[in-house]
């Protein structure tokens, strides 16, 4: 099927470079090697140093310390061939009653998440790791998890201007990939964000000038459901923009 890449989900380090020596030696094509590293590899893949979750970091002052967090897991990533990490998480905890964005979080200060993001993204992006900030405009109100509901938030577009968009603008300049939330921002679209064209071209390309890849998020997440089966998510997500389809 040509596809552009593969991620990896769980297993051990020797296994992964087992696999994906093979699978690159019979792509015609080279592919893109993707891990949700959102603390390390050590997330998924087993007996590999465990850094901290995003929101223990959060409480960190010297924002260096991040940007070397960083720089470790892109030399993990490359031990691995690994290309992209998604992360990091952009959200802002700012509901207390979300499911699954909590501590993957910097935190619920807009700045903090902001500036320790940055660091982040540095930290895998100059040391030649492409990072893929998530989950654009921001999944941290919402009191759904988007893996099993389609989550709602109804806030007015200007009140996540001031608040979760404020991250993806700090960042959108220089960032190599961004992945939309599977979440309706009913103010905006009634199309979740990743088959959003009013969010991924008039606010993420034009307004943000963003101009790396869009990723969408998992495409079998019961928050993709809304746009029906497999084949319409895909022409969905692509229609809206979406460069890689996971």
């Amino acid at each position: 099927y040509k596809i552009g890449g593969l991620m990896f989900l769980q297993g051990s380090p020797a296994k992964q470079v087992q696999l994906t020596n093979h699978y690159q030696s019979i792509a015609k094509t080279p592919l893109m090697i993707a891990l949700d590293a959102e603390w390390g590899p050590s997330m998924r893949l087993d007996s590999l140093m465990r850094f901290p979750w995003q929101m223990s970091l959060g409480a960190v002052q010297d924002e260096k310390l991040i940007y070397e967090m960083g720089e470790q897991i892109a030399y993990q990533c490359k031990l691995l061939g690994v290309n992209i990490n998604f992360a990091p998480v952009a959200d802002i905890n700012s509901n207390p009653k979300n499911p699954i964005i909590n501590n993957r979080s910097f935190g619920e200060s807009v700045e903090n998440v902001s500036s320790l993001g940055l660091a982040y993204m540095q930290g895998l992006q100059e040391n030649n790791i492409l990072a893929c900030a998530k989950h654009f405009p921001g999944h941290g109100w919402a009191e759904a998890d988007s893996h099993f509901a389609l989550p709602v938030d109804d806030r007015p577009l200007e009140d996540i201007r001031r608040t979760d968009l404020v991250p993806f603008a700090r960042l959108a300049a220089k960032l190599d990939g961004i992945m939309p939330a599977h979440v309706v921002y009913s103010q905006v679209d009634s199309l979740p964000a990743g088959f959003s064209l009013r969010w991924l071209q008039e606010i993420l390309r034009a307004e943000l000038g963003f101009d790396g890849v869009i990723f969408s998020d998992d495409l079998t997440m019961a928050g993709a459901h809304a746009v029906g089966g497999i084949p319409e998510r895909i022409d969905a997500a692509q229609a809206a923009g979406g460069d890689m389809l996971l």
